[in-house]
């Protein structure tokens, strides 16, 4: 398990409180784990507003603990996406495919609910190595 580094913590990101049994993200070999990212900022309020500024929210998340992992969104190759309802799907796709502009492999379902009764999570993995050219 020498390889393996746990990220507990970022200040860039809601603070882990009550700290839940889980890390901010896990690098393993070449892959970063990122857990799954809440429209939250990095004093753990939740943000305010519609849907597309929320997901805004859940990416931001997500580069400030690649950053700290040293790396950056144009590394994640795989993303899931919560959403609480499917009629906000739209609305979050706007501003995801502005945050991945470079199309990682993505699934996103609906939930009955999220923590903190949030309207969407994302969660996703990004990798190190050298990536192929398609």
């Amino acid at each position: 398990m020498s390889d393996v580094k746990k990220i507990l913590t970022t200040e860039a990101c809601p603070p882990l409180t009550p700290l839940p049994p889980q890390s901010q993200a896990i690098v393993a070999g070449p892959n970063i784990y990122v857990s799954g990212q809440i429209p939250a900022d990095k004093t753990g309020a939740l943000v305010d507003g519609d849907i597309g500024v929320k997901t805004q929210a859940c990416i931001d998340n997500i580069k400030a603990i690649l950053a700290e992992a040293g790396s950056d969104i144009t590394r994640v190759i795989k993303v899931n996406v919560f959403l609480d309802d499917m009629a906000n799907f739209a609305a979050m796709n706007a501003v995801y495919e502005k945050g991945f502009a470079h199309k990682p492999a993505r699934s996103c379902v609906a939930v009955k609910t999220l923590p903190k009764n949030v309207p969407v999570e994302i969660e996703c993995i990004a990798y190190q190595g050298e990536l192929a050219r398609l």
